[in-house]
């Protein structure tokens, strides 16, 4: 499986494991499955760190590549045909992180993986939800 992790996937994976769902955590630790992370989702916590949401026990950038170097993850680049794809998308927000991340992973034909009820709900890309 091709899996893209949404932000905050990512982010417990590495911070708070315990709220990942049993499937999620299996299908992050199988051999065969291929990780994903957009650089949206870096962006996304140098805010969350900037507003004190994360709290991480290093500056951003050191946390960022020490994390990258512990889990075997491919960054997914952004592309024009993702912007594109962003534009079009019917979400019920216009949260603009999560519209680049759905159009990643539609773009790429990757499955997203999220806890968010309001992608979930939109099934705009192939899903893994952490249920």
């Amino acid at each position: 499986m091709k899996l893209l992790l949404d932000t905050h996937i990512w982010l417990w994976s590495l911070l708070e494991p315990d709220r990942l769902s049993e499937n999620g955590r299996q299908t992050l630790r199988r051999a065969e499955t291929e990780l994903y992370l957009s650089p949206i989702s870096i962006w996304e916590l140098t805010i969350l760190a900037s507003k004190g949401r994360v709290v991480l026990t290093c500056e951003v950038e050191e946390w960022v590549d020490e994390s990258l170097s512990r889990v075997p993850i491919t960054e997914i680049p952004l592309t024009i045909q993702a912007a594109l794809e962003a534009n079009r998308l019917k979400l019920p927000h216009h949260d603009p992180a999560d519209r680049f991340i759905v159009a990643t992973a539609k773009t790429f034909e990757l499955t997203l993986a999220t806890a968010d009820t309001r992608i979930l709900n939109a099934r705009l890309c192939a899903l893994l939800p952490n249920a």
